[in-house]
């Protein structure tokens, strides 16, 4: 499989060149708690030049089975209400589905006759390198230091659709601040990458039906403080990665509250966080999830309970979805056809592979409820 993932994880916001490197061996460290602070962010800081801070002990461990809850929020903590429930949005969100086989969009694909500046017979994906169980590099794997995760299995499955070969695709890494530039200035052919779907966003790019159900949460050294998306967040240091919707859940309602940090991706918050330069994170529980997994020292806080009958139609609920052009409607209803074969045939499955058996979890369907947000 060609690709272009093989080039050192960038947590700068850019890419690096183009190239294959075998990860150094990850150094036999024994973390315990919070004071292992120091040694953690060396770890994490290998990031810069091909692995990630893979879990060691909590590897494969299960998740709780809730698309990234792992508990109910802890006593006083907010549920729902830090997302706008409004729910109108002007932009158009079309969700139909098509199982005709668009000869126009493989022929686009193998000729790049209006995009030549895309590789030939390759599906371009855009996606992430540093979210472990998502997209993310392993080098304890074979050694290649490949993209793999949640997402990549979808873009593999979704190449294998439309060209008949699932390494028929060429992944590209882009940090969270070009998920949206990268789709409209036609750099990729669509992104799979932990990507929520949001009115502000539909104004820039056509969104696929959801595939995956997740909710904001705090990311908090154990024994914080902090106990949700309320007053306890007061006079506290938080990082969200630019342009996430971390980062509008916290200019709308804590601007005046809080110290913001923004930075181009989610690992360079971890790495501040395990290095006391900010009190906590905010991200979406799915990635959350990997978080901890990575860090045995962290907790997680807030964000609607699925337990909690009450909170199962919370507005506080976001979905990812694929992002694509807008000028391309046959590849979105092409898509959310093969989401559909996906959801029934290959999701479980893949769910259990990265996040454990857990609970029963069932993927969102096609028709779900969201609330998009404001414009």
């Amino acid at each position: 499989m060609r690709d272009d993932e093989r080039q050192p994880p960038a947590t700068d916001g850019h890419e690096g060149a183009v190239e294959r490197r075998a990860a150094p061996a990850r150094p036999r460290v024994r973390l315990r708690g919070w004071g292992g602070i120091a040694a953690m962010a060396a770890l994490c800081a290998l990031a810069a030049i091909g692995a990630l801070c893979l879990p060691g002990a909590r590897a494969g461990a299960p998740s709780s089975g809730h698309d990234g809850v792992t508990a109910a929020p802890a006593p006083g903590a907010s549920a729902a209400g830090y997302r706008s429930a409004d729910g109108s949005c002007p932009y158009a969100y079309d969700r139909s589905a098509s199982d005709k086989d668009d000869d126009a969009i493989v022929e686009e694909i193998r000729t790049r006759r209006e995009h030549p500046g895309l590789p030939r017979g390759k599906l371009v994906v855009g996606v992430d390198q540093n979210s472990y169980r998502w997209g993310f590099r392993n080098p304890q794997r074979d050694g290649n230091n490949d993209i793999e995760g949640f997402d990549i299995d979808l873009a593999h499955a979704i190449a294998k659709d439309l060209l008949g070969d699932p390494d028929a695709l060429v992944l590209r890494a882009i940090p969270t601040n070009r998920r949206v530039q990268a789709v409209a200035d036609h750099d990729v052919d669509m992104v799979v990458r932990t990507m929520t779907i949001t009115c502000r966003r539909l104004k820039d790019v056509s969104f696929s039906t959801p595939y995956f159900r997740t909710t904001q949460r705090i990311i908090v050294p154990r024994g914080s403080s902090v106990d949700g998306f309320n007053a306890s967040l007061t006079g506290k240091r938080l990082c969200s990665a630019d342009s996430s919707t971390a980062e509008n859940v916290l200019t709308e309602g804590f601007k005046d509250k809080v110290e913001l940090v923004s930075v181009p991706n989610q690992l360079d918050c971890l790495v501040r966080l395990q290095l006391g330069e900010v009190d906590a994170l905010v991200t979406d529980g799915a990635l959350g999830e990997g978080q901890l997994a990575q860090d045995p020292s962290l907790d997680m806080q807030g964000g609607p309970d699925e337990n909690n009958p009450a909170d199962r139609d919370s507005p506080a609920w976001e979905y990812y979805g694929i992002a694509m052009n807008q000028d391309s409607p046959q590849l979105v209803a092409r898509v959310n056809k093969i989401l559909e074969d996906f959801r029934a045939d290959q999701w479980q499955a893949t769910y259990t592979k990265w996040f454990g058996a857990g609970e029963k979890v069932e993927p969102p369907k096609a028709d779900v409820k969201i609330n998009l947000g404001t414009p």
